[in-house]
């Protein structure tokens, strides 16, 4: 296998497409935290390649930790490892070296965020056995990609993240939110593997109510960062249109049909995630204009 294909296999074993979840709020945070302090090149450069590391290492292990149970889930027996396509050495040895990425990346950005990248290496690796203890696991995974925008505000200004917290608990419950929805599916083979998710604890239908309470705070938490950053009127009228696609998403997906799931984790949640990104821009860009 040659390096190309050798790249993709490694891309698809990470998910590397689903980085469009929460790039676009990392990205977001740039913008708003420009507001305190101005931005260079290098730091922006750093940021990015931290955030791809980190995510990458915790895919890397979840998928190392999740490779026993994955190859006795039919959906998920079609994954890399469980299929012998990448052996556990071989993900293990991608994970360290994504891992010192992470850790690199942060080191170049500040020596705060150098003593900080252990802790959080050590939070997206715990994320990976959350289920077989809790069905507060989907929060913990909302919560660990949640940081980011606290994230790059401390690498780039140094101080503990205020009004940005409001950002990252927009991320850390949309997250959640879709992360219940994605268990819906698995329901019977997480009861029979003694697995816990908020599907299989309470129930498919008060998931769902749960997912759509995450999602309502998501909503909620874009609409007052209109009042805690300068941001045009624009930034209003994409979070309105951000509010109809959640409410989209939660009429695909209903607890007697689960088959639309695919299309409201990829296509929907993808074009949320932008639109985040398209708002806090439009709104910073526009303000004072319109």
């Amino acid at each position: 296998m040659n390096i190309l294909s050798k790249a993709v296999v490694y891309s698809r074993m990470i998910k590397f497409s689903h980085t469009v979840f929460a790039l676009p709020f990392a990205l977001s945070s740039i913008v708003l935290v420009q507001t305190a302090k101005p931005l260079d090149f290098a730091t922006v450069f750093w940021i990015i390649i931290a955030m791809v590391g980190a995510r990458s290492a915790a895919m890397g292990f979840n998928r190392i930790a999740d490779a026993a149970i994955d190859a006795q889930n039919q959906r998920t027996a079609v994954r890399e490892i469980p299929k012998g396509i990448i052996s556990k050495g071989e993900a293990a040895f991608f994970t360290l070296i994504a891992s010192m990425v992470f850790i690199s990346a942060s080191a170049m950005l500040s020596p705060w965020c150098f003593w900080l990248s252990f802790p959080v290496l050590a939070l997206f690796f715990t994320y990976s056995y959350m289920k077989r203890v809790t069905w507060l696991a989907h929060l913990v995974l909302g919560f660990a990609i949640g940081i980011v925008p606290m994230a790059v505000w401390v690498a780039v200004t140094g101080a503990l993240p205020g009004m940005i917290s409001v950002l990252s608990l927009a991320l850390m419950t949309y997250i959640a939110g879709f992360d219940i929805l994605y268990a819906c599916q698995d329901v019977e083979f997480d009861r029979a593997m003694g697995l816990h998710s908020i599907p299989a604890s309470f129930g498919v239908d008060k998931a769902m109510g749960i997912s759509t309470f995450l999602h309502g705070i998501s909503v909620l938490s874009l609409l007052s960062l209109y009042w805690l950053f300068p941001l045009s009127p624009v930034y209003l009228f994409v979070v309105g249109i951000i509010a109809f696609l959640f409410f989209v998403e939660h009429k695909l997906v209903n607890p007697h049909d689960l088959s639309k799931i695919d299309m409201a984790f990829f296509h929907v949640n993808s074009i949320i995630s932008v639109l985040v990104l398209v708002a806090i821009l439009s709104g910073s860009m526009l303000r004072g204009i319109l």
